[in-house]
């Protein structure tokens, strides 16, 4: 006799998610972007433009691995089964990451990395702004600590944003075709489904419909101080819920898990 195929959470069909699968998931999906855009940031190390903006970008890096561990070890205390943030960052597959698709996005030019940190930089001070208060005490201290490292984040990814919309023609130009061809990922940032759903009423989760009008604020405001046109909402990519991604993640994976798959025994 043939088994119902087990679902996503690890239940089978018909089953509730419970409120402690529904957080796992949630930790997951704040550690792997955190992972991602951590990743996204090192590959700048040596290639930044100056000196003093390489520095910066590798020290991006490491706050975002820094949020990342925090989530993904908790995510494996909660699970109980014996994972680490190093089993969760090197030996899940793409399909099995919830990370934002904009998160994953390649680092292009200097403007295409700014104009995709700055979108994210702003989903983030928001978001944890407002995780600050959730209920789950690992999470609202996680929060507080990180809304630190993403204000400067945000500061940063900001200015160059004007510095560019301001400078040259071809600073221009390039600044707004940057954000123009990543709008399309903006969308995924606030998905939301029954993790989102169960989490909510426990006082865990946020709202992100709210997290979207304060984005949409920060977003304006910034991209008028830098005399950039907003695109227009049209189609927009999601699945990052589901874990559908983009080839992009595919490559950015073989890369990083690299070595820990060759070797798994080592130790260091």
């Amino acid at each position: 006799m043939l088994e119902t195929p087990p679902l996503a959470n690890g239940g089978r069909e018909g089953l509730k998610m419970t409120t402690k699968d529904a957080l796992i998931k949630y930790c997951l999906r704040l550690g792997d972007t955190s992972l991602i855009l951590g990743q996204r940031m090192a590959e700048w190390c040596s290639n930044g433009p100056t000196l003093e903006e390489d520095i910066a970008l590798t020290n991006l890096s490491l706050d975002f691995f820094g949020q990342a561990r925090t989530m993904l070890s908790y995510a494996g205390e909660l699970e109980g089964k014996g994972k680490s943030e190093d089993d969760f960052a090197f030996k899940r597959n793409e399909r099995e990451f919830y990370n934002t698709l904009l998160s994953e996005r390649p680092n292009g030019h200097f403007g295409d990395t700014i104009a995709r940190n700055f979108l994210h930089d702003a989903f983030l001070y928001h978001l944890y702004s407002a995780l600050r208060n959730s209920k789950d005490e690992i999470i609202a201290a996680h929060s507080a600590k990180s809304i630190k490292e993403v204000t400067y984040h945000l500061r940063h990814s900001s200015e160059w944003m004007v510095r560019l919309g301001g400078g040259t023609e071809e600073s221009h130009q390039k600044i707004q075709d940057s954000i123009n061809d990543l709008w399309m990922f903006t969308g995924d940032l606030f998905a939301m489904n029954e993790v989102d759903e169960i989490l909510i009423k426990e006082g865990i989760a946020v709202n992100l419909k709210d997290i979207k009008k304060n984005w949409d604020n920060t977003v304006n405001e910034v991209l008028h101080r830098a005399t950039l046109q907003r695109p227009e909402d049209a189609y927009m990519q999601s699945g990052s819920l589901e874990g559908r991604h983009a080839e992009c993640l595919g490559h950015l994976l073989a890369e990083m898990q690299f070595l820990p798959r060759a070797y798994p025994e080592a130790t260091w």
